[in-house]
């Protein structure tokens, strides 16, 4: 862990799990940063910082999509992947309400509520994968396989680039 860096929650998750992992911080102010402007923040390519958004599918409910800072969610990619007819992206107001983080900071790890986790298959070829922390400001660098593993996360193609 970086000096002076505090824990989190989600690091607190990977501890209680024995799962390696290092913290990176970077200077964030009102506005929302982007997950390809956080890569850079965090002297990361963009294709290994991913990005946790929260979707609700029509059969299961909700659950969480870890997609490339560089691609956008396919919808019918999720919903394949967490047996939905349909899947839905929740709105913001009720992101905090369900998960305990705000936009910027949204983990899967240590989230309010354990719903299912959906990772883009393309994290699995890096030797490291950074994700929130849990916070604005901080992200997680740890093995794609520890993260799948600390999450229970299924691997399945999610993400479109355009």
């Amino acid at each position: 862990m970086a000096k002076g860096l505090s824990k989190t929650n989600a690091a607190r998750a990977l501890d209680r799990e024995g799962i390696a992992y290092g913290l990176r911080d970077y200077p964030v102010g009102k506005e929302h940063l982007g997950a390809e402007v956080v890569a850079g923040a965090v002297g990361m390519d963009p294709a290994t910082v991913f990005k946790t958004l929260v979707a609700h599918g029509d059969r299961h409910g909700h659950c969480f999509a870890i997609i490339p800072a560089t691609a956008e969610l396919d919808l019918k990619a999720l919903a394949r992947a967490s047996d939905n007819r349909k899947v839905s992206m929740v709105s913001l107001k009720d992101v905090q309400p369900l998960t305990g983080y705000v936009r910027g900071g949204v983990t899967a790890l240590a989230a309010r509520r354990p719903f299912p986790v959906f990772i883009d298959a393309s994290a699995l070829v890096h030797d490291e994968i950074a994700v929130s922390a849990g916070i604005k400001g901080m992200q997680l660098v740890l093995a794609p396989a520890d993260y799948v593993r600390a999450t229970s996360a299924t691997a399945a193609p999610l993400a479109t680039t355009d």
